[in-house]
């Protein structure tokens, strides 16, 4: 068997898998560029890469296993990695996030609540 002759049963679900995983890749671009908000943004790419590139890591072990003539399981640790590692990621970022907007809040604060601010340390009321 030559490099360029796969059996019909590698192919076919070879193929389904790269183009579902660059499919949900796709999606996952454009869901980030098209969310208005950073805590919106941070679904899509989480999900289209884990969910990307493991079909295309599938469709890699299963070419590779019919090329070689054995299985082939190196990429269910590149797998379990990018399940492990991208949502971690993502929490960390959305993380930073919310301290950073709870930060901005306390530099910052509008002026309704400044005022109710100051009101409940002197114990008065405005109403």
């Amino acid at each position: 068997m030559s490099d360029a002759d796969l059996p019909l049963w590698v192919t076919i679900p070879g193929t389904f898998l790269l183009v579902t995983g660059g499919l949900l890749t796709l999606v996952a671009g454009i869901g980030l560029l098209r969310l208005p908000q950073f805590f919106m943004r941070m679904h899509p790419p989480t999900m289209g890469t884990t969910l990307g590139a493991g079909c295309v890591l599938i469709a890699s072990m299963l070419t590779s296993s019919a090329m070689l003539g054995r299985p082939v399981i190196h990429e269910l640790l590149i797998t379990l990695f990018v399940v492990v590692t991208a949502p971690v990621t993502s929490m960390l970022l959305m993380r930073a996030g919310v301290y950073r907007s709870g930060a901005r809040a306390r530099l910052a604060p509008n002026d309704d609540a400044a005022g109710d601010r100051a009101d409940e340390q002197s114990g008065t009321d405005r109403s």
